[in-house]
């Protein structure tokens, strides 16, 4: 039995029926690089004495993410489908996976503040530290080195994810960059039971997400008897076919996506795991998960079904409104300031979804140009999070941030500056992506969801103020918050998001023409 099996297959192979894709590795290299220097990141891990761990891990990550960056240059201008026609590489796919190496450098540095502090925050103030009496450093212990392969592995899965022209690839990446997040989500060991929760939650959520893409998946192929992206296009352009698996997918699909991107209703886990999190990977999941997810779902929907754009709009503006609506009025409420920078992140992401209802080229652009934006201000303002502490760890509760202008002007100031762009105030890099994407939804005849951002902005603004205020204008508790002195590291991710912030507020052109440049889906049937 199992020769005539043997003979009947190599019989197949010698009269051709089985053909072996076609694979541009150069088109792939910068996601082969990254997913090589997971994999590297690993053995490292394993074999590597303990003591050299928390020194070669990160450079090893730094190194890659710039290789990778390099490749991602020297692919400028390409559109190629590579992979049997799985992946694409184009504008929107280079641009994003070049935003996500760039996030990944930034978090590395974030990261590597764990090596002093197993809370994910900055180098922590000993008992005798309290306010007033100074601050110290400890020496570092109990490093959890096995947090740059995971974050690795996720930035590979989330290139691969905003790339993937095939549904079925685009699902292993979306399990590729979720698993390390669960297990990043759990490694507070100061808060364990909050962080293994927020972890859980994740977990538990994020399978059901997935299995509602799973499911989106089987509809479109019932449909058009293809999971190619291209395929499902011009399958959905064809007339006498009946609609019902069409929509009944694309609604599936979007449940998995929108549940990334965290939009309402799908919100639920985002102030829960970004609370619970070491702060690094909270600023790690609020900048590149976002770009990932939106990197995939505007490939869906410009490429899949624009040809029933007029079907899925008017869904995509009911999400956008809810999703403003909800975040920035729920974050008012809020005492913890991660739980309220989680809130924030969901309204920013009803933002973006007013670029992704333009249903234009100019949405495109101006979508990645937030994503971009919005990714390097959040990690400023949550690499600024981890300095500020109090006596049992991070000063979480707001009340705690009261006079904190009066210990540390400059910290302050910063925290101020970067809550001002995430606001949208003029000269920072929250104005210029809100303007672009307003602008390319007033181009698209979105003019009402436009009105309803610019209401929802100004609530926003309130609690961003409300901060600023504690920090300023009112008197330090006598328990407040001790300001810890990070490591250059921590200082150089704060560095980055103030200069990124300021750069695209005072002068966004190249990056605009850059991002209208790559605003073009190479493969759209």
């Amino acid at each position: 039995m199992i020769s005539h099996l043997a003979s009947a297959s190599s019989t197949a192979v010698a009269a051709g029926d089985i053909k072996l894709p076609s694979i541009s590795y150069s088109a792939l290299s910068p996601i082969l690089v990254v997913f090589g220097v997971a994999c590297l990141g690993v053995l490292l891990e394993g074999f590597l004495p303990s003591r050299l761990r928390p020194q070669v891990q990160p450079v090893v990550a730094v190194l890659g993410f710039a290789a990778a960056l390099g490749c991602v240059v020297s692919l400028a201008g390409t559109h190629e489908l590579t992979a049997a026609n799985a992946v694409a590489i184009d504008g929107p796919a280079l641009f994003i996976e070049g935003t996500l190496v760039l996030f990944g450098m930034v978090s590395v540095l974030m990261f590597a503040e764990r090596k002093a502090d197993p809370d994910g925050g900055a180098l922590v103030a000993d008992a005798a530290s309290l306010p007033g009496q100074g601050t110290h450093r400890l020496a570092a212990r109990n490093s959890q080195t096995e947090a740059y392969p995971l974050m690795v592995f996720a930035v590979a899965g989330m290139m691969l994810f905003a790339a993937a022209d095939n549904l079925l690839v685009m699902f292993v990446a979306l399990e590729i960059l979720s698993l390390p997040l669960y297990l990043l989500s759990g490694l507070a060991r100061r808060r364990r039971l909050l962080s293994q929760e927020a972890a859980l939650k994740y977990f538990l959520l994020g399978a059901f997400s997935s299995a509602f893409f799973l499911y989106g998946i089987a509809m479109l192929y019932g449909y058009s008897g293809t999971v190619s992206l291209q395929g499902i296009a011009v399958s959905s352009g064809l007339l006498g076919k009946t609609d019902f698996f069409l929509y009944l997918g694309l609604g599936l699909l979007g449940i998995g996506l929108l549940f990334k991107i965290g939009a309402v209703p799908f919100h639920a886990w985002t102030p829960d795991v970004y609370q619970g999190a070491p702060t690094p990977v909270t600023a790690f999941m609020s900048a590149a998960t976002k770009i990932a997810a939106f990197g995939a779902l505007l490939r869906v929907l410009y490429v899949s079904f624009a040809p029933t754009q007029w079907d899925w709009r008017p869904v995509v503006w009911l999400f956008a409104i809810l999703t403003m609506v909800v975040g920035a009025i729920v974050a008012i409420t809020q005492r913890d300031v991660k739980r309220l920078l989680a809130y924030s992140t969901i309204a920013h992401s009803g933002f973006i979804l007013v670029g992704v209802a333009a249903a234009t080229q100019n949405g495109i652009s101006s979508s990645i140009f937030y994503l971009l934006a919005y990714g390097f201000t959040s990690l400023g303002a949550f690499a600024v999070v981890m300095l500020v502490r109090s006596g049992d760890g991070e000063a979480n509760d707001l009340g705690q941030w009261q006079g904190l202008a009066r210990r540390s002007p400059l910290l302050a100031g910063t925290f101020a500056f970067l809550l001002f762009a995430l606001a949208g105030i003029p000269l920072t890099s929250g104005f210029t992506g809100k303007f672009v994407v307003f602008s390319a939804a007033i181009g698209g005849n979105a003019t009402f969801l436009v009105v309803v951002a610019l209401v929802t902005s100004a609530i926003a603004a309130f609690f961003y103020v409300k901060i600023v205020v504690l920090m300023f204008f009112q008197e330090p508790r006598a328990e407040g918050p001790v300001v810890v002195r990070g490591s250059v590291l921590t200082y150089a991710a704060v560095g980055v998001g103030i200069a990124v912030t300021l750069m695209l507020g005072i002068y966004p052109q190249p990056v605009l023409d850059l991002a209208r440049e790559a605003a073009q889906f190479g493969f759209v049937s």
